[in-house]
């Protein structure tokens, strides 16, 4: 397959590394393009004054279009059973997300619907919403259990996103987050189930090798600090790396404690000031905003600028999940990210995809335009430049999405001004 005449073809960074800082704004371009797909991956680009057979009947036509990296979204939980739009309409009558945990909501309720799912069912319905999110882009995700809260239910969810990882072109990454709330048969006993996820869960999760990371809740009312080390360092003992949900409703440590035990990534981050901020720059963990929470849930937008402008590498992620961010669509979050937190349109895309991939280890194959990575790319509708993709935030302008070199999505361009500009 061969995309030609490219209006540009971003994203061809030399390297595949976290990008920091100002290299944030850089998104290294290619005018007049075109990109050869060999297999699955991208075998040559370059401008189309060097491609030799312009008439291959292969070939796409990309005239006036865009091409990008497929997204790489890092932090998710699109395996569960139900929705909850009834929440919804408590948080439009000012319930807040701790209130409606406190009367048997949020997580609970998510752990009570998907314990009485089949894994037959779980599968269907989280394999429809691995190609939704593909079909606007997504070429890469990381996928969280943790709406088991029992070692029957949390095995379930790791091995439907195993049969997922299986049978999809989507490259996925699982997390084992049993530290996801306390479930009511132990809101009295708080230690009984830090040993059920310790020394039950964790074993029959590393024996079926179901897990690339361990994930934990940081927050007041769930998991304190010596909870949350406790259950990194015992990841660690298996073999697993650490993630954290940390800072998205309090401020109390969990940035300190997550780089202090190497996680991976900290991930939220509503809720952090210049302190958290210095702790990060000195370390190797990747920040990971998740805007589409922020938007749902009415809170401050994470400090995406500030961070940004001290120096430091951010990766953006959906949070995909039922209660406080029901929606994989990146090419929504990429609009939020630009307007509510001010990041240049270069800046979000590099966070949606090389610091993406970083934060899922997998930045080696993808992430980025290069010669030996994977084909995972988005053709856009005709669209004038970079800036009118979060610009036109009600617009699908996504075209094409190409993932494993395959064509999974083709969409025709329907709006007047970007297919007359």
């Amino acid at each position: 397959m061969i995309i030609k005449n490219i209006q540009q073809l971003l994203g061809i960074h030399p390297f595949s590394r976290l990008l920091k800082g100002e290299e944030m704004a850089d998104l290294p371009q290619i005018d007049n393009a075109y990109l050869r797909i060999e297999g699955d991956r991208i075998a040559a680009f370059g401008p189309m004054g060097e491609l030799e057979d312009k008439e291959d009947p292969a070939s796409i036509d990309a005239s006036g279009c865009l091409v990008l990296p497929a997204w790489c979204d890092s932090h998710t939980h699109l395996v569960f059973a139900g929705s909850r739009e009834l929440e919804f309409l408590d948080k439009i009558k000012g319930l807040s997300y701790a209130e409606i945990a406190a009367k048997g909501g949020g997580i609970q309720y998510s752990a009570r619907l998907l314990q009485e799912t089949s894994e037959e069912a779980l599968h269907q319905s989280a394999s429809r919403r691995l190609k939704e999110i593909a079909a606007t882009g997504t070429g890469a995700v990381e996928i969280k259990s943790g709406y088991g809260l029992n070692t029957e239910s949390e095995l379930k969810m790791l091995r439907v996103i195993r049969r997922l990882k299986e049978s999809s072109l989507v490259t996925i990454k699982s997390t084992f987050l049993g530290a996801h709330a306390i479930p009511q048969a132990y809101k009295n006993d708080r230690e009984g189930y830090m040993r059920l996820v310790i020394d039950e869960m964790l074993p029959a999760i590393a024996g079926e090798k179901l897990a690339d990371y361990i994930d934990v809740f940081c927050e007041k009312g769930f998991f304190d600090l010596e909870d949350t080390r406790r259950i990194l360092q015992a990841g660690k003992r298996f073999g697993l790396k650490g993630k954290l949900h940390a800072n998205q409703l309090n401020n109390f440590g969990a940035v300190q404690l997550g780089v202090h035990e190497g996680a991976l990534s900290v991930d939220h981050l509503e809720n952090i000031s210049a302190t958290e901020i210095a702790c990060l720059k000195k370390a190797e963990t990747i920040p990971t905003l998740l805007p589409t929470a922020a938007f749902f849930l009415r809170m401050n937008y994470p400090p995406a600028r500030q961070m940004i402008d001290s120096g430091l590498g951010i990766a953006l992620a959906t949070d995909y999940n039922p209660g406080s961010s029901p929606s994989g669509n990146i090419p929504l979050l990429l609009a939020l990210s630009c307007i509510q937190m001010r990041m240049l349109p270069e800046e979000a895309v590099n966070a949606l995809t090389m610091n993406g991939a970083c934060a899922m280890e997998v930045e080696q194959e993808l992430g980025s335009i290069a010669v030996g990575k994977k084909a995972n790319l988005i053709i856009s509708k005709p669209t004038p430049n970079l800036a009118y993709l979060p610009y036109s935030f009600g617009d699908n302008w996504i075209g094409k999405v190409i993932l494993c070199g395959e064509l999974i999505k083709e969409n025709k361009p329907q709006h007047a001004a970007a297919a007359n500009f």
